[in-house]
Order: structure tokens, then C-alpha cells, then sequence
């Protein structure tokens, strides 16, 4: 039986690799809390032999009810902001550090379409946030342009630079 494909485009794994070598640099365990990427960013860090070193857990929180029972969004919250928000963004990840093992937390919280999209939230935005167990949390927001495919594959790669980012100047303990 010939080798079946990689799961991921060589991009997504070059990133978790230098991701996950970037949390080893820094002596870090990392949680994720994905909604619109579903799970995309554990998987693809997971693709990489030894990620179990430094990926502590990940939190698939599509719904709003997950949200809260998972990584304790605040009900009022979801009601004021929407899903898709930097507040809820924010939540998120400070929830995965509060309910994991982890040193740094990324969350992803976004519009992937096709559907779903208005004016003030269109298909394409994407919340990430980033947050360090003895730091700051820091919030992003984007609108990526194409299709799903195209929409939650840009989140994954932006997802990575900001952990990268996250990372720089952090030393192990």
C-alpha cells in the first residue's frame, strides 16, 4: 500500500513544529480552546512526534454551552458580546489556562461561513487570543478572505505566528 498523504499542508506542520520547539525552548505547556478551527490546531500539533512534551490539552468549544461548561465563559458575556468578540476571545483562553496544566493558552473564536456573517461581524472574522499564565493576555482580531477551507486554515497559520510570538523572550524556568 503506497504512503497515504499528510493530513496537513506542509505549512500547518513546519508551524506546530516550530510552535511546539518554541514551548520546549521556554519550558511551557500549552493549551488550546478552538471553536471555528474545530480542533485543527491540536490535530496539527499532534501530527508532530512529541508534542505530548508540551501540549497539555485541548478544548473544542463550538457552542456557546461549551464554552461556558468548559472553560467557564461567563453566560452574560456570550449575551453582550456574541461568541465571535475579543471579550469571549479573551475568556477563552484564560479559562484553558485556569482548566489545564498549561503555561500559555491560545484560544480562536470566529466566522468561518459560508453562512453566519452580518455587517458588523463578517464571514472571514476571527478572534485569537494568547494568554501566559504569569503575563499579559493578548487579543487579536482578523478577517481572512476565501471560502471555509480558506477562512480556517488562515486562522490555524495566524493562530501559530501568534503563539510564536507569544513565546519570544520567554526563557525555560
Amino acid at each position: 500500500m503506497p504512503p497515504l498523504p499528510a493530513p496537513f499542508p506542509r505549512d500547518f506542520l513546519d508551524q506546530a513544529d516550530a510552535v511546539l520547539t518554541a514551548l520546549r525552548g521556554a519550558g511551557l505547556m500549552l493549551a488550546t480552546a478552538e471553536s471555528c478551527t474545530g480542533g485543527m490546531i491540536s490535530a496539527a500539533l499532534t501530527a508532530i512526534p512529541g508534542a505530548s512534551a508540551v501540549l497539555d490539552r485541548g478544548f473544542v468549544t463550538y457552542s456557546n454551552a461549551a464554552k461556558m461548561r468548559m472553560l467557564g465563559v461567563p453566560e452574560a458575556l456570550l449575551a453582550t458580546h456574541g461568541a465571535v468578540s475579543a471579550e469571549v476571545a479573551r475568556a477563552m483562553a484564560e479559562g484553558a489556562l485556569r482548566e489545564s496544566d498549561a503555561g500559555l493558552a491560545l484560544a480562536v473564536t470566529g466566522i468561518a461561513g459560508p453562512d453566519g456573517g452580518s455587517a458588523e461581524k463578517p464571514v472571514g472574522l476571527v478572534f485569537m487570543a494568547c494568554a501566559l499564565s504569569d503575563g499579559p493576555v493578548t487579543v487579536r482580531r482578523q478577517v481572512f478572505a476565501g471560502n471555509r477551507h480558506d477562512i480556517r486554515h488562515a486562522t490555524v497559520n495566524a493562530a501559530f505566528e501568534m503563539v510564536l510570538r507569544s513565546l519570544e523572550g520567554v526563557s525555560a524556568l
